[in-house]
């Protein structure tokens, strides 16, 4: 995407984003491996949306651990505060403890705190919900969020991830990858398509990326939720790199859609620039 000058002098050369590379690990790495706190992080990763709740067995069987490690391995995640066991029903689930080391993340990043207050006038411009996001490979995950004062919002929560192929903020994160970073990074995963606006093919992909590159910006009617439109932009950090994007998103009869190429095209990418210039 071309970079948008903030100053008279002369733009810095755009550095294109690297696709994230496994880390090289010594051949002997297994010997600093920890496995209980390995599988302790994987117990959490059990939990999710659908999956609120566990049995000892599920668990065990899942992580594929006998019935008195997995008991061990939650007994210590309990202790710590990470997951409670209801009594009756016999089931694990996460606590309030494990989201807020998620928030204490996302109050680190510098782009969260310094893009809230544009995000908030960019929801009341447009009406819609506004959202910044980052790409941690294949997916993106929503940073913040400011969700729009009606009733029509959007179906993004905070710290959920939405994959990037087929979503207005992660083409937008992922335009700046060269061909061979693009196929690298699906290499071993099929586009799913989500509605007919879905590119299902790296060919399809590189195409939409090669437009979306051209013009700036993401105006996506559908290619994730049928019924639905969003308008992404990147925000760039001093060496014009893209470091993150933000949108407004929401259901069609959210959206006054002869105005999505023009005046909240505009309110988007402004409120991009807006915000990259306080990264620099």
């Amino acid at each position: 995407m071309p970079r948008n000058p903030r100053t008279t002098t002369k733009p810095k050369k755009s550095v294109p984003a690297k696709a994230p590379t496994a880390p090289e690990y010594p051949r002997n790495h297994d010997r600093y491996v920890v496995p209980g706190l390995q599988r302790g992080i994987e117990a959490l990763h059990l939990f999710n949306r659908s999956t609120r709740e566990m049995t000892l067995t599920a668990i065990g069987e899942a992580l594929s651990l006998s019935r008195s490690a997995a008991f061990r391995l939650l007994y210590t995640l309990e202790f710590l505060g990470l997951v409670e066991r209801d009594p009756v029903h016999k089931t694990y689930r996460l606590t309030t403890k494990v989201l807020s080391l998620g928030f204490e993340y996302l109050a680190s990043l510098d782009v969260v705190e310094i893009s809230r207050p544009y995000l908030e006038t960019l929801r009341d411009e447009t009406g819609a919900s506004s959202h910044l996001a980052i790409r941690e490979g294949q997916d993106i995950i929503y940073v913040a969020r400011v969700p729009t004062r009606h009733p029509m919002t959007s179906t993004a929560v905070l710290g959920g991830k939405r994959p990037a192929h087929a979503t207005s903020m992660g083409r937008v994160l992922l335009c700046e990858l060269s061909a061979d970073e693009i196929r690298a990074l699906y290499r071993t995963t099929p586009l799913k398509a989500y509605t007919e606006q879905t590119p299902t093919s790296i060919d399809a992909l590189l195409a939409v990326l090669k437009q979306d590159r051209a013009r700036g910006c993401v105006v996506s009617r559908g290619s994730f939720e049928q019924g639905g439109s969003s308008i992404a932009a990147p925000i760039r950090n001093a060496r014009g790199e893209i470091v993150a994007a933000i949108e407004i998103a929401g259901p069609n009869s959210a959206f006054d859609l002869s105005k999505l190429e023009t005046q909240l095209k505009d309110s988007v990418c402004k409120t991009a620039e807006l915000i990259s210039a306080r990264m620099s």
